[in-house]
């Protein structure tokens, strides 16, 4: 019977070192206890946080040593928490480390109000007077473009409050389909059980038995099915939570609110949502494809994540893909390279699934922790590229570290998802000139093509979707399960309209945390279009092009996203890098068709 290990079953040397942070729990609720007596301090200067040049430094000085700390206290406890969601000591240290960031950030929401009582040349005065406050020119600016945006002291300080309350959806959502949901058990082709997850559904997916494949995907969606009310209730009143913080904050729309943080353009996300919608041929091509190497009439939910080559690729063991994954990188220069294998050896790698586990793969840590990588690997091309895709992230955080004051170092999720995607990039070219293989080349290929139909198509009809919910909210219409399905669904057809779409997929939106996350899933789609872009720039002009990119990684936050992307040479206000890396999805598209005589 295939089964998930418990947690103390692996080999430490495949556990992130997470005793780095505190070494254990009994420190970390030392920790706890003496930084959530500090967090009155900040309450001090209300009131007077801009008398003069020298208080607000004082201030800002203040509100980092504590939020560093906080951060640390906060992720250690989420770290504890991802690695066994049914431990209920975690969950509890994971909320006392949540709530201790709400506190602090109630005590410290006057300050913004009380900047953006300063004018321009207010500003100006205070940075002339007060020369160490020219380090925190861009959040000082950027607190005052902001201005028509945020309300009073008092306002501020229960919408800091009421933070535990409103990402109530998202939690519950993570505790109910991580801790409390199963999935179901099938009879495999070998006429042996095989248990469900979340982590393991997509590979469940690719197996070559396509009666089996129905199964899994029928069994996965029912248990979807009886919970509908719950998680579409759930979905609603986070939608309904984005919309209301945004009419709070005098914005037209919720999508308008999620993207001025950061001053991105809505035109960013139409012209995105619009340019692959005109190149939808693309993914039809693709779909078609399958359609014809699978040699099927017709082209069903169950057969959407099979390989081109119409059986599962090759295993690909955790060391062999570290190996490759640093190879790959080497473009980017020896210093990026040296500095990641450091990392891996370093254990920044939480590698394998474990009962209760959380699902999926993220890169985490704060300014002063090392970065530490969610994993649940598979042995598989599909892990190996989720391995080099975070490890992105990671070195991300690492150079905005080494390169930008506290304030400066955390970078938007919009420059994020373009790190994270150039290392997928280089890892599909590395092994694509460098394997003999060609059975594993072609595989490669089918994973990189994968990969971009899951990231540019699959995550744009995502946005596209939230759009629609959050503008139904907007105008007053319901937003019910039976609404969900027949949106999701009708949306879902557009995209893949070669196939035959049936056995619950309509319910797929059940099981997309992002959704949750206010207008976040489009930014994976322009970090693919421009790390495509990017890629192909060092590849054509060396270390002048790897210099730019590395540029821009070490910006971290320090100017608007739009403007840290312009460093490595891209202009994503403009529709051409995402027309681009579409032509190089279809240029590979050819190339696998010849391979593969489809």
């Amino acid at each position: 019977m295939s089964s998930v290990p418990e947690r103390e079953e692996i080999d430490p040397e495949y556990r992130w070192d997470i005793e780095d942070v505190y070494a254990s729990d009994e420190e970390w609720e030392a920790a706890y206890e003496s930084i959530a007596g500090r967090v009155d301090q900040l309450r001090e200067y209300e009131g007077r946080a801009t008398d003069d040049p020298e208080t607000l430094l004082q201030l800002l000085e203040l509100r980092e040593e504590i939020m560093r700390e906080v951060a640390t206290v906060a992720v250690y406890a989420r770290l504890r928490s991802a690695e066994d969601t049914t431990n209920g000591t975690y969950q509890a240290m994971a909320a006392k480390g949540s709530s201790l960031r709400s506190e602090a950030s109630s005590a410290i929401s006057y300050l913004e109000p009380e900047l953006q009582e300063l004018t321009e040349r207010d500003l100006e005065a205070f940075l002339e007077a007060e020369p160490e406050l020219e380090a925190y020119d861009h959040y000082l600016r950027d607190v005052l473009r902001m201005k028509p945006h945020t309300r009073s002291a008092e306002v501020e300080e229960v919408l800091a409050d009421l933070s535990e309350v409103t990402s109530a959806p998202s939690e519950i959502y993570s505790m109910l389909t991580n801790a409390d949901m199963s999935f179901g058990t099938v009879e495999g082709p070998d006429g042996e059980p095989v248990e469900i997850t979340q982590a393991n559904f997509t590979k469940l997916q690719t197996k070559p038995d396509r009666e089996f494949r129905r199964t899994v995907h029928e069994t996965f969606y029912d248990e979807w099915a009886d919970v509908r009310n719950t998680v579409g209730t759930s979905l609603e009143k986070a939608v309904r939570e984005h919309v209301t913080s945004a009419e709070i904050r005098g914005y037209e729309t919720a999508r308008a609110a999620a993207l001025d943080g950061p001053n991105v353009p809505t035109e960013v996300y139409d012209t995105l949502v619009d340019t692959v919608r005109d190149e939808i041929d693309a993914l039809h091509r693709h779909a078609e494809l399958k359609r014809s190497a699978l040699g099927v009439d017709e082209l069903r939910s169950h057969d959407l994540y099979m390989s081109l080559t119409g059986e599962e690729g090759p295993d690909v063991e955790y060391e062999q893909a570290a190996e490759w994954v640093k190879e790959a990188v080497e473009p980017l220069g020896e210093p990026y390279r040296e500095r990641m294998a450091e990392g891996l050896e370093s254990r920044w790698v939480d590698v394998y699934e474990n009962e209760g586990k959380r699902s999926g793969a993220f890169s985490s840590g704060t300014y002063d922790t090392q970065p530490f990588i969610l994993m649940n690997y598979q042995d598989d091309i599909a892990s190996m590229f989720t391995l080099a895709h975070e490890l992105g992230h990671s070195m991300h955080s690492e150079l905005a570290g080494d390169a930008q004051p506290w304030h400066d170092a955390s970078y938007d999720i919009f420059v994020a998802e373009i790190a994270s995607t150039v290392n997928e990039t280089l890892l599909t070219h590395h092994l694509l000139e460098t394997l003999e293989d060609d059975e594993l080349r072609t595989h490669v290929l089918d994973e990189y093509l994968e990969r971009f139909r899951s990231t540019l198509f699959r995550q744009t009809m995502f946005a596209d979707f939230e759009h629609r919910i959050h503008g139904r909210i907007e105008d007053d219409e319901a937003l019910t399960p039976d609404v969900l399905d027949e949106l999701y669904g009708g949306i879902k057809r557009e995209f893949y309209e070669p196939a035959t779409l049936e056995g619950g997929i309509e319910r797929e939106w059940e099981r997309i945390p992002h959704f949750y996350y206010d207008f976040y899933v489009y930014q994976y789609s322009t970090g693919i279009a421009a790390a495509a872009a990017i890629v192909d720039r060092i590849l054509e002009e060396g270390e002048p092009a790897a210099d730019d990119y590395r540029d821009m990684l070490a910006a971290g936050g320090s100017d608007y996203p739009l403007e840290v992307v312009r460093l490595a040479g891209i202009d994503m206000a403009e529709p051409e890098p995402i027309e681009s890396a579409i032509g190089v999805y279809r240029s590979y598209l050819d190339e696998i068709e010849t391979l593969l005589d489809l």
